[in-house]
């Protein structure tokens, strides 16, 4: 067996770890849905590949060790939660005005390019600190600062999240998908939709700017 390839017991209690972080609800989760609901469910993919660069982003981070200079220094982590909150705030702001690409119910403002729900989502993934604490401070649990290896092994497992992650997130997509068209003819039921999500975007830039750089 190559040498960055875990033990198959790190490997399964790791695939669990990544399935029930997948199923919790959070920002990435609300965006893909609003998103595919939105403009359909090629943006909603578009969203979900920029997520999935966003954490191959930081799998590249923790394995070469550069997260840990972020969350460890006050000043940077503290702008890192600034940003990741006023990208939320501005989220909410666009899913509740006329044609801001969030809307679940259009109203005749300028459809994205699959570039810009790439970039979106890619966005909301790397100015969220949670998912670089998650990172930082999780996966590392999974192998041995004393491994040669360890840099190799922590990119076989973000990859295994990526993996694990995936199917959830096109469920979601395509659910997204199923629910546009059971609901895009009650337009009170899209407007409460939009409301809904403004409130889950603020609700999780309050969550960022309330987290501790420091445990």
């Amino acid at each position: 067996m190559p040498a960055f390839i875990p033990d198959l017991p790190v490997i399964l209690a790791f695939a669990l770890a990544a399935f029930v972080l997948a199923v919790t609800p959070g920002p990435d989760m609300a965006l893909f849905v609003s998103r595919t609901m939105n403009w359909g469910r090629s943006h909603g993919y578009a969203t979900v590949l920029g997520a999935i660069t966003g954490i191959g982003v930081h799998t590249m981070l923790v394995a070469f060790g550069i997260s840990v200079l972020i969350v460890t220094a006050p000043a940077a982590f503290w702008m890192l939660k600034i940003v990741g909150a006023l990208y939320l705030v501005w989220l909410a702001i666009q899913a509740i005005r006329d044609g801001g690409g969030i809307l679940v119910v259009k109203q005749g403002g300028k459809q994205p390019s699959w570039r810009q729900s790439y970039l979106t989502g890619l966005g909301i993934n790397l100015t969220n600190p949670k998912v670089a604490l998650f990172f930082v401070t999780f996966l590392p649990q999974f192998v041995s600062a004393a491994d040669p290896d360890a840099a190799g092994k922590l990119i076989f497992l973000g990859v295994e999240f990526v993996i694990v992650s995936l199917p959830i997130v096109v469920a979601i997509v395509l659910v997204a998908e199923w629910l546009t068209r059971t609901l895009k003819e009650n337009a009170w039921v899209g407007k409460a939709l939009n409301w809904s999500f403004a409130a889950v975007f603020m609700a999780f830039a309050a969550t960022i700017l309330l987290a501790e750089g420091r445990k």
